[in-house]
């Protein structure tokens, strides 16, 4: 290959090195790009040439001007992505920025901050994301630094269909408040569709601080960023999702059993998506018809009739099965309808929150308007709902071993309520009305807080009951794939051991070849005494301390508002006993174990 400029020896970049350039290229911020792109131009010889300003003179730039430090916490990775959206809306004004993962974050740096942007989510009942922990537990302790010279801005990831709404965000804010710290625009607190809110809020933050930091580079410098471009478009993203083949729906728990339990097998063959064990695999999923038919009916609305929705014209049926949420229930929906229908019994509802969270949290849209039923128009209809979005779902895979698929372990949600069958979005969509060799939307979520060791020679602890037991999955065949001599040792329990014991085979296999080193079972119904995995932890606390001792990684994989907790509670009682340990102590040595990566948890 020749080039423009005539030299015979030059040749376009091997695959091997394109993929180096574009993984570097995607994890510098602007301006490394922009000194990044200089450098590179200096070693060809042209540096002279480009409109880009010196190393020194850029270092000394950023060293003289406010830095906006943007802070997040995040369970899921959402917060993340939030996080990194508005660096990238801030970078384009030119704002000096720093973005730091709350668990990679030294509290005590906060008094030396002037400006401050908290992205932090809510789980479980109002609990800090896990990477969040270490820094909120500081702001509310007598170590926190008075704040008077911080300006600060907040934003709180939630869910209405729970009691704690953006609880963590509204912690932030009032503990910063108390501090002295002065905040630059109001806090925003988000629910599951937030993409428009977020972007109206960077705009407003991004106008008040235009004064206060001063821009790093020009304009015209800011707008070279074409490495970063093209790797971030060639990725598939919750907007851009892949539309991957569905292989297999296979239910692996026992015709008795009282669990409809799937392992789900997907074909990413040509979309060049990587995952690595530990991620989440994001589905987009359409509603049932049958459940659209009896919300026409329970409104007296047709499915011809054209609605809008974010500026498009669409059918009713359209907007319901393919765009709307149905499966899960949420205050405001209740409010919104109750608004329009002026339904007398629903309003008497909304007056008692504690009554109307019990409703919801056994209720789904259907639900409400077959029990309230009453006209409204199709518009109306559409604007109480809010739109659908993917559900998560652990891979229960490695690509060591399985290359270009994915696998999902997926408990199959149906029940009977007042006559009629209800199923769960996702699940349903997945175990019953997609059928193989159908289309599904996919994309990866990475979850950078749920990895296993960078050491194979580093022993693991998994907890994972029910489902809980899929990213385990995906660790085993990692760790068999790349040989690891690290011992494994997995707690699992669900109903029945002949009903219910997750890809049993599988498991044993991997005992009989000496990779998994121990397997703790508890079958709650297999005996008279119920028995969880917390129990079995209980039972197994010195060796399980005596482990941590020599290093192990513990995760825990599944329910947050239960399993979780007690099986973090078992675990302080367990070092606390073993380790010869105060309740004080104990905490602390928990806590050194998430702050050292030593602890992780993707629960739900």
């Amino acid at each position: 290959m020749t080039s423009n400029n005539g030299n015979k020896n030059f040749s376009a970049l091997t695959e091997q090195q394109m993929q180096l350039l574009s993984s570097t290229a995607s994890s510098l911020s602007k301006e490394q790009l922009i000194w990044a792109s200089g450098f590179l131009a200096g070693l060809a010889g042209s540096v002279s040439a480009l409109p880009i300003p010196s190393s020194a003179q850029s270092v000394q730039n950023i060293a003289t001007q406010a830095t906006l430090t943007i802070l997040y916490g995040s369970q899921t990775g959402n917060s993340k992505g939030v996080a990194n959206s508005y660096k990238a809306s801030a970078l384009e004004k030119g704002f000096n920025c720093n973005l730091v993962s709350m668990s990679d974050y030294k509290p005590r740096q906060l008094k030396n901050e002037t400006h401050l942007v908290v992205i932090v989510s809510t789980h479980g009942e109002g609990d800090a994301p896990d990477d969040a922990v270490e820094l909120y537990e500081f702001l509310a302790s007598k170590k926190a630094p008075k704040l008077p010279n911080l300006k600060f801005a907040v934003v709180g990831l939630g869910d209405t269909s729970y009691e704690f709404f953006c609880q963590t965000g509204k912690d932030f804010e009032s503990r910063l408040l108390a501090l002295g710290a002065k905040p630059i625009v109001e806090r925003l607190d988000c629910d599951v569709d937030y993409e428009a809110s977020v972007a109206a809020w960077a705009e407003s933050l991004n106008a008040k601080l235009k004064d206060e930091l001063v821009p790093v580079v020009s304009s015209q410098t800011a707008s070279l960023n074409p490495a970063a471009s093209a790797v971030s478009q060639s990725l598939y993203s919750k907007k851009k999702p892949f539309s991957a083949t569905l292989n297999e729906s296979l239910k692996i728990t026992g015709r008795d059993s009282v669990k409809d339990i799937r392992h789900i097998e997907i074909s990413l063959e040509d979309s060049g998506i990587a995952y690595q064990p530990g991620d989440a695999l994001g589905v987009w999923f359409n509603n049932d018809e049958a459940l659209v038919k009896r919300i026409l009916a329970a409104t007296s609305t047709k499915a011809d009739d054209k609605v809008s929705l974010a500026g498009t014209q669409l059918s009713l049926m359209e907007a319901l099965v393919s765009k709307l949420e149905l499966t899960l229930s949420y205050p405001g929906f209740v409010k919104s309808y109750q608004a329009a229908t002026e339904h007398a019994e629903l309003g008497n509802l909304l007056s008692d929150k504690a009554a109307l969270r019990e409703y919801l949290s056994i209720s789904q849209i259907v639900d409400i308007v077959e029990k309230y039923p009453a006209k409204i128009d199709a518009q109306s209809l559409v604007e109480a709902l809010r739109p659908i979005t993917p559900r998560l779902y652990s891979i229960a895979s490695s690509q060591a071993e399985v290359e270009d698929e994915v696998h999902l372990t997926v408990a199959h949600i149906e029940y009977e309520i007042n006559g009629q069958v209800n199923q769960g979005g996702a699940s349903g969509f997945l175990s019953t009305r997609l059928q193989e060799g159908e289309k599904v939307n996919v994309y990866v979520e990475n979850n950078d807080n749920f990895r296993l060791p960078a050491d194979p020679n580093t022993p693991i602890i998994m907890i994972g009951p029910g489902t809980g037991i899929a990213p385990f999955r995906a660790f085993m065949q990692e760790r068999d794939a790349l040989e690891a001599e690290g011992k494994n040792w997995l707690f699992f329990g669900n109903p029945n051991f002949t009903q219910d014991f997750l890809y049993q085979t599988e498991w044993q296999g991997y005992l009989k070849s000496g990779l998994l080193s121990k397997i703790s079972l508890a079958f709650s119904r297999d005996q008279a005494e119920k028995v969880y995995v917390q129990d079995r932890l209980r039972e197994n606390g010195k060796e399980v301390f005596a482990w941590l001792e020599q290093g192990a990684h513990i995760y825990i994989c599944g329910d947050a508002m239960r399993m979780a907790k007690d099986v973090e509670t078992t675990l302080l009682a367990l070092v606390a006993e073993h380790g010869n340990q105060s309740a004080a102590e104990a905490k602390q040595y928990v806590t050194n174990l998430r702050k050292s990566k030593r602890y992780q948890k993707d629960v739900y």
